[in-house]
């Protein structure tokens, strides 16, 4: 039987999302939005979006079947996981692991995620805009790492984690074709004890964030300990990209 999710579709607001215009939705059993992205094709599932979000930006109307996703639902998924901190508050990593709690996917297929934002030119689908993973934060140090960390946590949990962008990208996932995902992907093959291992030496840290809001200050966490969990991740997930 199908999960909930079986192959998931998350569409952030990179240039390349556009490519998701023409994509059937028979290749997907959701659609999760991220932000902007709800404005590139009618179908989408699921909007997640931030607080802070303009409402001027969100959608008129929505039809049945399509849901928002606000920080209510999305932030409680997230501590789930390890919460802010450890996990990236990248709205990519956000809707990832709200995805993953919500939707029990086999596949977790991401466009317009790549987080690489060039110096000159559209920097987002719609033109230029604000490059969120570029902001000095605590959670933001090494976004190759908490894509690992999603990767990692996804597949102890049977799901898959691809790109489908053939650009560069922080994401450390293998890349997929879009057409692809409902044959033979399938998660690495990781040490679910070592996974376990990095999760309990992050719980062991207490940088529990239960409502989502975490002090931006490096003096109020261990760096070197968190650095080192990053390298961990990365070490983790690499023989298998």
């Amino acid at each position: 039987m199908r999960q909930t999710g079986d192959v998931i579709l998350i569409v952030g607001s990179g240039p390349n999302a556009v490519a998701a215009r023409r994509w059937p939705k028979e290749w997907f059993d959701q659609i999760v939005v991220i932000n902007n992205a709800w404005r590139l094709r009618p179908d989408w599932d699921r909007l997640v979006f931030p607080e802070d979000f303009p409402v001027q930006k969100r959608p008129a109307e929505i039809v049945p079947g399509q849901q928002l996703v606000e920080a209510e639902a999305f932030v409680p998924a997230q501590n789930l996981f390890g919460g802010f901190v450890h996990g990236g508050a990248t709205m990519a990593f956000t809707a990832g692991y709200w995805a993953l709690a919500a939707l029990r996917p086999r596949v977790m297929a991401f466009i317009g995620c790549d987080m690489v934002y060039p110096a000159t030119g559209p920097t987002h689908f719609y033109g230029s805009g604000t490059a969120d993973p570029l902001r000095d934060d605590i959670s933001l140090r090494d976004l190759g790492a908490k894509s690992a960390r999603l990767a990692l946590i996804a597949a102890a949990q049977g799901c898959a984690c691809v790109n489908l962008s053939q650009d560069e990208s922080s994401l450390l996932f293998p890349t997929a074709a879009p057409d692809a995902l409902r044959g033979g992907i399938m998660p690495p093959a990781i040490d679910l004890q070592r996974v376990a291992g990095l999760r309990a030496r992050e719980d062991a840290l207490g940088y529990a964030t239960p409502d989502g809001r975490y002090v931006n200050d490096p003096s109020a966490y261990d760096m070197d300990i968190l650095g080192e969990i990053d390298a961990n991740w990365r070490m983790l997930l690499h023989p298998f990209t």
